[in-house]
């Protein structure tokens, strides 16, 4: 969710939260006119009071929370996709590269280029001629050259074409 959602969902719960203690201190001050014999030096007028300040003071704490949020929390998106989505990769470019490869190795390259430098790993062993420890090695080789980039994203990696 974002910041200014969250913040504003924040401040809406501050704002039931001030209806709530005001709903339970007119209930109180009702029980309290109708039990206390003292009238005003009541003990209990004393209690509602501190209640009251205490309940006021955590809902604006809460408030001042939500405005922050809203106006200064800082949104921080990032996925692997974003990251590389307007290169557009050649494989004119690599042609130096792919010429010091094995075959499987410039397969494996291949994909990764045609898929526009970003793929799961995954998606990679969907070769059947590729297992998934043959891809891993594989990658092993290629990210060892300095080519490629594996990122752990969740149960998989994302393999980055390096420029």
């Amino acid at each position: 969710m974002r910041n200014r959602a969250v913040g504003i969902l924040v401040i809406f719960v501050a704002l039931l939260m001030g209806f709530i203690i005001f709903s339970f201190n007119r209930a109180m001050a009702e029980i309290v006119n109708t039990s206390c014999e003292h009238g005003a030096l009541c003990p209990m007028w004393g209690t509602i009071d501190f209640q009251t300040n205490i309940s006021i003071a955590i809902m604006s704490f809460v408030i001042i929370i939500g405005l922050y949020l809203i106006f200064f929390g800082e949104e921080k998106i990032s996925s692997p996709k974003e990251e590389t989505k307007d290169v557009n990769v050649a494989k004119e470019s690599y042609k130096e590269i792919m010429n010091t490869l094995t075959d499987e190795e410039k397969i494996i390259l291949e994909q990764i280029i045609d898929s526009n430098g970003t793929i799961f790993q995954s998606d990679l062993t969907r070769d059947p001629n590729f297992n998934k420890v043959k891809v891993s090695r594989i990658l092993d080789k290629l990210e060892g050259r300095g080519i490629i980039e594996r990122r752990r994203r969740g149960m998989t990696n994302v393999v980055i074409l390096k420029h």
